[in-house]
Parts: C-alpha cells; structure tokens; sequence
C-alpha cells in the first residue's frame, strides 16, 4: 500500500528520481535521458574509483545504465533510487574485476605538474594525493568501496548496506579492515 503511494503520479512531483525511474518502467525514452544524464556521471566516478580503468569504469557505467532501462519496473522503492542504481553499479564494478580486471589494476596514475611558482605546499599535497591513491588501489575491492562511499560520496554505513546489500556489521567490519590497511600504508601522512 505504501509502495503504491510512492509510485502514483498524484503523489510526487515529475521530475523526482523516484518519478523519473517509474516512467521509466513504463518505457517512455525521455525520462530515461533524464535519468541518464542525472546519474552516468556519478555512476562512471563510482566504477572508476572501484575499478582504477577508465575503459572499464565506462563499460560498467553504459551497462548500469542498460539494467536500469531492462529493470527499473523492478524498484520498489524501499531505497533511494540513487542507493539502488549505486548499488547495480556496485554488483557490476565486482564481476568486471573478477572476470576482466585483476591484472590490470595497477595502470598509472595521472598527475598533475605543478607550474614552476608551486609552493612546497603544493608539490606536498600532490604526492600525499597520490600516495593515498596508491594506498586506496591496494585495498580489496570490497574494502575499497566502502572507503569510497563513506568518504568520498559521503554515505553512512546504513545506506553502504543498502548499497551493497551487505549486513550492516560486515560494512563496519570492512570499514574497519580497510582503516587499519589504510593507516598502516600511510604511516608518514597520518
């Protein structure tokens, strides 16, 4: 009953996620684009993250996209719709690195050159960013993406859990696996 009155149209503004996912489900194209153009950008910064490789950061991306048009009728609305395509992404960012990714992860990272007028403060901040990035590529995908949701997407566990669809107490134990690896590689910064 509750679900109903989140899915009628009388009941939320049109251009709401939840709406825009619903008419979705019912085929219409536009509102897809709409949906798309919202969350691809986010959902590629995602995969990225987990993934470390553009080319399959942007296959998951396009393929989180296609299950949300094949899928959207199966959203009951009992997350977020943000919570509920992060977590398509989620599930496809680790069968991407189990099938295609393991060998490749270490890719470079890009930098960016200071100019010659960069203080040490700068040069400072560019290898600390760089060191954690290395330290965050060595952690296990799982372990990395909870870091990534918690710190860079700003997620409380409760909504990693949702995300995942994990036990609330295995996203806190990967959490706390993940600051004890963290710490322990970035000794010198902390």
């Amino acid at each position: 009953m509750a679900l109903r009155k989140i899915w009628s149209r009388e009941s939320m503004p049109e251009d709401t996620d939840a709406a825009l996912l619903k008419r979705v489900a019912e085929g219409e194209r536009a509102a897809f684009r709409r949906l798309h153009a919202r969350f691809h950008g986010k959902v590629y910064g995602f995969a990225m993250r987990l993934l470390q490789r553009p080319d399959l950061a942007d296959e998951v991306a396009s393929d989180t996209m296609m299950v949300v048009w094949q899928k959207a009728a199966n959203f009951r609305g009992e997350a977020k719709p943000e919570t509920w395509i992060l977590g398509i992404t989620y599930r496809l960012s680790l069968k991407a690195m189990r099938t295609k990714a393991r060998a490749a992860l270490n890719d470079e990272i890009d930098e960016e050159i200071p100019d010659d007028n960069a203080g040490p403060q700068v040069i400072e901040a560019l290898f600390a960013a760089k060191t954690i990035a290395e330290a965050l590529r060595h952690l296990p995908a799982e372990q990395r993406a909870v870091v990534q949701l918690t710190y860079y997407y700003g997620y409380r566990l409760v909504e990693i859990a949702e995300i995942t669809g994990l036990p609330i107490g295995t996203v806190k134990t990967r959490m706390f696996h993940a600051r004890a690896k963290l710490r322990k590689s970035l000794g010198d910064l902390a």
